[in-house]
């Protein structure tokens, strides 16, 4: 059967005899995996289609349980981000994590028209490019219905001296409860967590243009994200995380 689909390029691997495997993100599909007989270096248009960075519209074939590109064709190609070291290595992440957040074959548009929004706002950003990438997680979470529980305690239910954010019991959490508890995943952040992350996840990215946090807030946001998400959405260890630390 001949399907067209919406799609981005997660990444790529060689499988022998001139093909590879392409993993992508479809608007309709979700994320599939697709063979590929197209020869990356040519400069055709569906060879442009494989690159990173791209949105594009795909003829695939489906059979029960196999997908085959047939051709490609770039709806929109974000290449600023590759001519940019730091945007290149925060977009790399952010494309290993949503690929890591999504289940097979389960279709996520609201998602995907996320990730479509933060390239084009990426590739337009100057600098502090982990603001925009903290942005994308703090939204990528609420779609994925795993945004954290901000309002009153999730421990006890308190609205009052909501001083922790704890991982395990999945958000703010009081004063008494951080006392009573005898866990390692439980942070006090040193910045007004709650209202960044309920500013992050209403304001659209475009809005992010000239919205930076300070490094340390960042730094220290990125590290109680990073921990949430690998909780919650079984997300091990990410090569471009690793990037980054070593140059950043």
């Amino acid at each position: 059967m001949h399907i067209n689909a919406e799609g981005i390029v997660f990444r790529q691997v060689k499988i022998g005899g001139g093909r590879k495997m392409i993993h992508l993100f479809t608007k309709k599909y979700g994320k599939i995996s697709a063979g590929s007989s197209i020869v990356e270096k040519s400069r055709t248009k569906s060879a442009m289609a494989t690159q990173l960075f791209t949105y594009s519209n795909y003829e695939l074939f489906k059979t029960k349980d196999y997908y085959n590109i047939n051709s490609g064709e770039v709806k929109k190609t974000y290449y600023k981000i590759a001519e940019d070291v730091d945007k290149y290595m925060q977009a790399s992440f952010v494309l290993e994590l949503t690929e890591k957040m999504l289940p097979e074959e389960v279709p996520q548009p609201r998602l995907f028209n996320l990730l479509i929004d933060f390239f084009a706002e990426m590739e337009k950003r100057e600098k502090k490019h982990e603001t925009l990438v903290l942005a994308y997680e703090v939204k990528a979470l609420s779609l994925m219905g795993t945004y954290p529980q901000l309002d009153q305690c999730a421990c006890c239910g308190s609205s009052e001296n909501l001083s922790h954010f704890s991982i395990k019991d999945g958000g703010m959490i009081c004063g008494n409860c951080a006392n009573k508890a005898n866990d390692t995943l439980i942070y006090q952040p040193k910045f007004d967590i709650i209202n960044i992350l309920k500013y992050f996840l209403k304001t659209p990215l475009h809005a992010f243009e000239r919205i930076a946090l300070e490094e340390a807030t960042a730094k220290e946001l990125q590290g109680i994200l990073r921990n949430y998400m690998s909780y919650y959405l079984d997300i091990g260890t990410l090569k471009s995380e690793s990037f980054l630390k070593e140059i950043f």
